[in-house]
């Protein structure tokens, strides 16, 4: 039998499905295939992550799946979204994975799940919470006894919940993945994958098909598979022409495939994860992926071809597919100044600082995504230009420096190591560090954030630090800075020029009629994260590229109350400080409308 995965291209409490007789998915090896109630049977699956399609969307997105054609879906579980403070898990509103299953089963869609725990997927850390972190010392994807007591624990909670959802057990779940691509890693230990195969049998029962994924190479099979685990691979297709001529070749051989991604969506808030080879890249905010279903969930040429090809193989449901969803260009938005970072510590750091001779990571002082200040005083005076350095690329992934509240520059991991600073002694030296997303595959995962190591002004090694979290999201979530508004003195007069370094804007977009998808765009704008309504909709960051624009759900907005934006723009906001609500995603750099 082949099975393969197919790379297409570069509040809800449910009752959990009751157990059916005589319901069995197996594989029988002498015929090459699986079966399914006793019967032969192939699949042809999409790759949709739950996690990265707004709530709203999902029944949606499901349903245009099952009309081109496809009986399945393949889905994966990141752990650091369910588990995001060690012990405390959540399952709710879009974390709601039983529901999600629940709106599969109902449209007709068995599931593939693949619960990790490490997924990889371009996310953050590749689904591993930041907090294992803490420990400096653990061994990730390893027999290491500290990852393997947080692996269980968590575990024990997952599965438990899956097994209902087994189709066997009545559920719609066929197949189980344990771990992933785990031969492309360094570690190669048998005894953690042996381990997690006693754990999924422990939970799931001896009746599951369980399996693994890897690349085709030898080492990589060698690595990734097990005894006991059906072993599978993934590939690419090459150039678009041959994509459908692969498909329907595979198809025609018996062979059962996932697309991925079928939907790609999107990387909301700080949970892109990020690639390093011979240097750190951040994944963009948009999973688009060139995928047959948009970022925004719409049919593209390409899924249509897909449904031509599927109908030569099965029958497949009668009726058009789910048009577009209706989108909107809201035109300029205008936004006014609330203060730069470092004016803003009461409200954003409420708990204030963690005095400390020495520099700490995001992970020593617990926090996981998003921003951390670090304050020092200048130890004498520069009147020239002096540079500060980070000797061993510490920066942990973008620092943004200034001193008294002026701005001297940007450091970068990788690429900026030094910035030029001057002032007196004792004036105020701020670096605001930016999380851009833990790397996600490969040898570098135990990838801590923050300042790593000391820091140089000229022969001095600064220490003294004031360090202080930052809980921008919770603040704005809380309703800042809208609600200051009355707070007249916070607010700075618009007066038309460039103002430079970490700055908070704000400003209100009423709709004109019912609420739509729309797209944002930042033209004049450097880099930073943008939050509509308390959402945090992703890292805009133009001038790097390609991707031009974020797209806004329609359910996030209200046609009936002004719906409140906010910007923390990292590096220089335009003088015009506005920004363009457009009815069309812009992901290259491209002329569009400024």
């Amino acid at each position: 039998m082949v099975f393969v995965f197919l790379t297409l291209f570069g509040y809800s409490s449910l009752t959990p499905p009751r157990y059916r007789h005589n319901r069995s998915f197996s594989i029988d090896y002498k015929n090459n295939c699986f079966l399914r109630d006793g019967k032969p049977f192939q699949y042809i699956s999409g790759s949709i992550h739950y996690s990265r399609v707004p709530r709203y969307y999902w029944k949606d997105r499901l349903t245009k799946m099952y009309m081109t054609g496809l009986n399945a879906i393949q889905v994966y579980v990141p752990w650091n979204l369910h588990e995001p403070v060690q012990g405390t898990y959540t399952f709710e509103g879009d974390r709601d994975l039983e529901h999600f299953l629940n709106l599969a089963n109902q449209t007709g869609l068995f599931v593939i799940l693949r619960p990790g725990p490490y997924i990889c997927a371009e996310w953050d850390m590749g689904g591993l919470p930041a907090w294992l972190l803490q420990n400096p010392n653990i061994t990730l994807r390893s027999a290491d006894s500290d990852y393997l007591q947080a692996v269980s624990n968590w575990l024990a909670v997952l599965l438990t919940k899956m097994r209902p959802w087994l189709y066997q057990n009545g559920g719609n779940i066929i197949t189980v993945q344990v771990e992933n691509e785990y031969g492309s890693y360094f570690a190669c230990d048998y005894n953690y994958m042996r381990h997690l195969r006693t754990m999924f049998r422990a939970f799931l029962g001896e009746d599951a098909v369980l399996f693994t994924t890897d690349g085709n190479t030898d080492k990589e099979l060698l690595c990734g598979t097990l005894q006991g685990l059906y072993a599978t691979i993934d590939f690419g297709t090459g150039n678009p022409p041959i994509r459908n001529r692969m498909l329907s070749d595979m198809l025609s051989l018996g062979a059962n495939v996932n697309m991925y991604m079928f939907e790609g969506g999107t990387n909301f808030g700080y949970w892109n994860g990020a690639d390093h080879d011979t240097q750190f890249r951040p994944v963009v905010t948009s999973y688009d992926y060139n995928a047959p279903l948009s970022e925004a969930g719409d049919p593209t040429d390409k899924l249509l071809a897909i449904r031509e090809v599927i109908k030569n193989f099965r029958d497949i449901p009668l009726g058009p597919i789910p048009p577009a969803s209706a989108k909107m260009a809201y035109g300029f938005v205008n936004l006014q100044k609330i203060g730069n970072i470092s004016g803003l510590l009461d409200t954003l750091s409420p708990q204030g600082p963690v005095r400390s001779q020495n520099l700490l990571t995001f992970e020593e002082m617990k926090q996981s995504y998003g921003f951390m200040l670090y304050r020092t005083l200048l130890p004498r005076d520069l009147p020239h230009a002096i540079s500060l350095i980070s000797p061993v690329n510490g920066i942990h992934d973008r620092a943004y420096v200034s001193v008294n509240g002026v701005y001297q520059g940007v450091m970068e991991r990788d690429i900026t190591l030094a910035v030029n600073v001057m002032g007196r002694r004792a004036d105020q030296l701020d670096i605001l560090v930016e999380n851009m997303g833990r790397v996600d595959f490969g040898s570098k995962i135990n990838d801590q954030k923050g300042l790593l190591g000391n820091l140089i002004l000229g022969s001095d090694v600064l220490s003294d630090w004031l360090i202080y979290s930052l809980d921008i999201d919770g603040a704005i979530q809380s309703g800042w800075p809208q609600s200051m508004r009355k707070d007249i003195h916070l607010f700075s007069e618009t007066d038309g020029g460039e103002e430079s370094g970490p700055t908070v804007y704000s400003g209100t977009l009423q709709l004109p009629g019912p609420a739509h998808d729309t797209f944002i765009k930042f033209n004049g704008w450097m880099k930073g994260q943008v939050w509509i309504n308390g959402v945090n909709l992703g890292r805009y960051w133009p001038q790097r590229g390609p991707q031009q624009t974020l797209y806004v759900p329609g359910p996030l907005l209200s046609s009936s109350v002004p719906n409140n934006i906010t910007i923390l723009e990292l590096e220089r906001a335009p003088q015009h400080r506005r920004v363009l609500f457009m009815d069309r995603p812009q992901l290259s750099k491209t002329t569009a409308p400024s």
